[in-house]
């Protein structure tokens, strides 16, 4: 009962002083932190996180989940959103955004195919190839 008490009013007023005060050790205190039952609201929390994840395609962040935790009636702020996305073990995957790195809208030459996809030869030192894409110069 003494250890439920300090567990209810650790926010209030400090852990080492209520377990002086109530004649407990401040390790069982701890000991009981670290064996008691589960506390039912957490472990709704815990199951709603990973139901807005699932649904949501593990594409929220903890902004987005904690405005859906939120609107699923449990008030929770950002930081808690956040150790219960790491508790749940939900990271947000981020779609990699798509880059193009050829312009073909260029001034420049385009040099004829030579090989036309045949990359058999019929002897030593008839095709080579090279990439000089490492080659720094002033067009960049």
């Amino acid at each position: 009962m003494k250890y439920a008490f300090i567990t209810l009013h650790k926010k209030t007023w400090p852990v080492d002083l209520m377990c002086r005060l109530l004649g407990v050790a401040y390790y069982r205190h701890c000991v009981y932190q670290k064996y008691r039952q589960p506390d039912p609201e957490h472990e709704g929390m815990l199951a709603a996180v990973k139901a807005v994840a699932t649904s949501s395609g593990y594409r929220y962040g903890s902004r987005r989940m904690r405005r859906a935790l939120n609107a699923l009636a449990y008030p929770v702020g950002r930081r808690k959103t956040r150790s219960l996305m790491r508790e749940a073990q939900v990271r947000a995957r981020y779609r990699k955004k798509y880059k193009a790195t050829t312009n073909s809208n260029h001034k420049q030459p385009v040099f004829e195919n030579v090989l036309q996809r045949q990359f058999t030869a019929e002897g030593p030192d008839q095709a080579w190839v090279s990439a000089l894409t490492y080659i720094w110069t002033q067009q960049g």
